[in-house]
């Protein structure tokens, strides 16, 4: 039998699993070996099984207008043990800068006085909401659910992308994709010691009921769902069931005197927490849209009365403006006084004539992501885009400078994945899920890794046509968790913007990136 990996040619960027062609890094050995015994034919059957195992567990999600079984690559990503320990210092370390300056926007405004992050950043954004305003969370937690969305450079050293506090999604695939891979490689499984993902319900229920209302000794927790046409309904519908609480939608509740109720068959039940998975414009029609069905009246009175939990807090939007991420350095020193143990991906902000002009010159050579977009829509990169998306692009910077950032493009990491009848090489992304309870925060061990599956694709979302792989954290050591610098070959995009004249400006706040 010919050895899978015969024909596998690494990309020009980080390759996860090889250090140099057929030869694996530490914490792959096992993986490569079990693998090595496998032929394409035997993991294309395993594919098309995951695939039907998918369907009848309603693992799925939209893509061009119809349901499909969430890819999953059987080939795992695997992670150190030492690697896993820097993630979650790091991730935690952003929570902890996160949930300082949203307790500090909504309240005293110390950041914005003190001139960290300018007002108008904050006063602009779609996301930050005055009606939130004062009003302060039990615990004093308003992450209760982050996700921080990393990437590895071409050095191999992880950056973060994004962050994600206000409904981040995709836990459930994290749970169904190692339910999954136990099957595929039990005895893999066997032979390395890989951390466990099945605590995440306990650990996300336990948070919760941490958080609920003063004086509350037995809260009920609820997760409130936009109903079964949400994207993310599955996921909704699992954790519900996995913590044991109930699934609500907005027409399931109701609030009485700055309480909330939930409507049973026994009368109404109380209601101290909720999980909700709602948008803040949709989540209470007298203070956002007044059009909404989706959400209850009254949700953000209760919340301001003490009386109920929302998880997460509403307003947590203005954390996420991508504009607000080059500031994210800077806040883990204002707010913890400790250097970043995790740094952003070189970022350019467009606040000046000078700098919009540099920008728009040079956009064939740079990312350029609109500050409140999602789910990768939006987001073009300038060396793969044609002239005339160029154009447009220009144009819609051009009016609307605020609404942008510019990145150097990251030749993100790759790993072997199965496409169709071969292993070939795609880029990769990593979305660690953290859990708060205002005493500790907790990193879900391997997070959820996404997978651009069309060759050459650099934006991973699932919306896009990206696929996932289970991410194992092994519990030993396994090589150093931050690698030495080595030459490494860029992809023309990286080599581009590293070989141009840097910016007369430099790269913003993000661009502390660069330091080692």
């Amino acid at each position: 039998m010919a050895d899978i990996f015969d024909t596998y040619r690494p990309a020009q960027a980080w390759d996860e699993m090889f250090s140099a062609p057929g030869v694996p890094r530490a914490p792959y050995s096992a993986v490569f070996a079990a693998l090595q015994r496998l032929g394409a034919t035997d993991l294309r059957h395993r594919a098309d099984q995951v695939a039907r195992l998918f369907t009848d567990r309603g693992v799925t999600f939209a893509f061009a207008g119809g349901e499909q079984p969430f890819p999953l690559d059987q080939i795992p990503r695997v992670l150190a043990a030492r690697e896993w320990d820097e993630i979650t210092r790091g991730v935690a370390q952003r929570i902890r800068a996160l949930e300082a300056f949203l307790a500090d926007v909504y309240g005293r405004g110390r950041v914005l006085d003190d001139g960290v992050v300018p007002r108008a950043l904050v006063l602009t954004s779609p996301h930050f909401h005055r009606a939130a305003a004062g009003i302060e969370p039990p615990g004093g937690v308003r992450v209760h659910v982050g996700g921080i969305d990393l990437v590895r450079d071409e050095e191999g050293r992880f950056r973060v992308l994004e962050d994600n506090v206000r409904i981040p999604s995709g836990v459930s695939y994290v749970i169904e994709n190692r339910r999954a891979g136990t099957r595929l490689f039990p005895g893999i499984f066997a032979e390395q010691r890989v951390r466990a993902v099945d605590a995440y319900p306990e650990r996300l229920l336990a948070a919760l009921r941490a958080t609920a209302p003063e004086g509350v000794t037995d809260p009920t927790a609820v997760v409130l769902t936009p109903g079964r046409y949400n994207a993310a309904y599955f996921e909704h519908t699992l954790l519900a069931r996995l913590m044991g609480i109930p699934l609500v939608e907005g027409r399931d509740l109701e609030c009485r005197g700055n309480r909330v109720y939930m409507r049973t068959t026994r009368g109404r039940r109380p209601v101290h927490v909720i999980y909700r998975r709602v948008d803040d414009d949709f989540l209470d029609p007298l203070h956002f849209r007044g059009d909404s069905l989706l959400g209850t009246p009254g949700l953000l009175n209760a919340a301001r009365a003490g009386n109920v939990t929302l998880a997460n807090a509403v307003g947590n939007g203005v954390a996420d403006d991508k504009l607000l991420y080059t500031y994210v350095p800077e806040l883990i020193r204002y707010y913890l006084a400790e250097e970043p143990v995790l740094h952003n991906v070189e970022t350019y902000r467009l606040d000046g004539p000078e700098r919009v002009a540099w920008v728009l010159e040079h956009a064939n050579e740079l990312v350029l992501k609109p500050v409140d977009g999602s789910g990768g829509k939006g987001i073009v990169i300038g060396p793969h885009a044609d002239d005339a998306t160029l154009a447009t692009l220009r144009a819609a910077v051009a009016a609307d400078p605020r609404g942008w950032i510019a990145q150097r493009p990251v030749a993100l990491s790759t790993a072997p994945t199965l496409i169709g009848d071969r292993l070939e090489p795609r880029h990769l992304d990593l979305r660690p899920f953290a859990v708060n309870d205002g005493t500790d925060i907790w990193l879900l061990p391997g997070g959820l890794t996404r997978v651009a599956l069309p060759e050459g694709q650099l934006v991973v979302n699932s919306s896009q046509g990206g696929g996932s792989k289970d991410t194992w954290v092994l519990s030993d050591e396994d090589g150093p968790a931050v690698p030495a610098p080595r030459p490494t070959a860029l992809v023309p995009a990286a080599r581009a913007v590293r070989d141009h004249q840097p910016s007369p400006f430099g790269a913003d706040a993000g661009a502390d990136a660069a330091q080692q």
